[in-house]
């Protein structure tokens, strides 16, 4: 007979002096770990993105009311040296975000700085991340990403920024608003290509979580995607590796001629331009006669 297992507890273990980077549920509230909640109920000082926020979800799983600082890009400036003066003394301070890992196109990235430098430990306590939840179901290549944050809200500004992006060979993920959402992906499709594999996450954990797919031409005429309400992610596979030219083998089998035997010059090659090893190695040989052909 199955034993059933009991409903899970909050650590009682003392939790230690430093700075606590908790990441918090980006939508459905039970998206969040029990170590996040114990940190949450032992911290001495909490710093968040929004003071509401916070005690909503500190109240909705009756965790005690404690110290809430105001820690957004207004309010850093001085709640930092508070937090720093409170490591000081021993305490420990827990930094969260509105929803998600914080420091993700989040503030924090100069507290945690700053508290490093001055040798105060820094504790990240992992969970929820509308970046890493969108990648993993976007059936796009997860090899190789690069996450790119927002982009400049002005076309011109943004289009630039997406020239610097396109020639990474890597899925490229961007956080949006949903009223900018329309021409961002019109933008994407002239810079990074129409035909780019795309998909648009939108409402990631919550009631109305959508994963919209197709390339990028068509995800910037539908009209779901016109203004849609909520949070977005916009996920961009890899574009396709520009063929290499009859120039460009030559001159690197050139130069690994000059190094390897014929065989070991191909495989390079191959390797490298992404060829096949047998069409190389026969151009190699043909390259190696009409030297010898010559130097005859």
């Amino acid at each position: 007979m199955a034993r059933r297992l009991p409903p899970p507890q909050l650590d009682d273990a003392p939790l230690a002096s430093g700075l606590y980077v908790v990441a918090t549920p980006i939508g459905n509230l039970r998206d969040i770990t029990l170590r996040a909640l114990d940190v949450l109920a032992a911290a001495d000082l909490v710093l968040a993105e929004d003071t509401r926020v916070a005690a909503k979800l500190l109240s909705a799983y009756g965790l005690p009311k404690k110290p809430l600082e105001r820690y957004d890009e207004h309010g850093a400036e001085r709640s930092r040296p508070k937090a720093l003066a409170a490591l000081a003394e021993g305490r420990r301070v827990a930094l969260v975000s509105d929803a998600g890992t914080p420091l993700v196109s989040d503030p924090g990235f100069k507290l945690v700085r700053e508290a490093a430098a001055e040798g105060y430990p820094v504790i990240p306590i992992p969970g929820a991340s509308a970046l890493l939840a969108a990648l993993s179901a976007a059936g796009l290549p997860t090899d190789r990403f690069l996450f790119a944050g927002f982009l400049p809200p002005k076309s011109a500004a943004r289009r630039a920024a997406l020239e610097e992006l396109s020639p990474i060979r890597a899925t490229l993920v961007f956080f949006e608003g949903g009223s900018r959402l329309a021409a961002s992906l019109a933008d994407m499709a002239a810079v990074l290509g129409g035909e780019r594999e795309a998909v648009v996450a939108r409402e990631l954990t919550k009631l109305y979580e959508t994963l919209y797919r197709g390339p990028l031409s068509a995800l910037a005429a539908d009209p779901q995607l016109a203004d849609p309400k909520g949070e977005i992610v916009i996920l961009v596979g890899p574009g396709r590796e520009a063929e290499a030219s009859a120039a460009d083998v030559d001159t690197a089998l050139a130069d690994a001629l000059t190094r390897l035997r014929p065989a070991e010059a191909a495989a390079e090659v191959a390797k490298a331009l992404g060829l096949s090893r047998r069409d190389v190695y026969q151009r190699a040989m043909a390259l190696r006669a009409d030297r010898s052909g010559a130097g005859g």
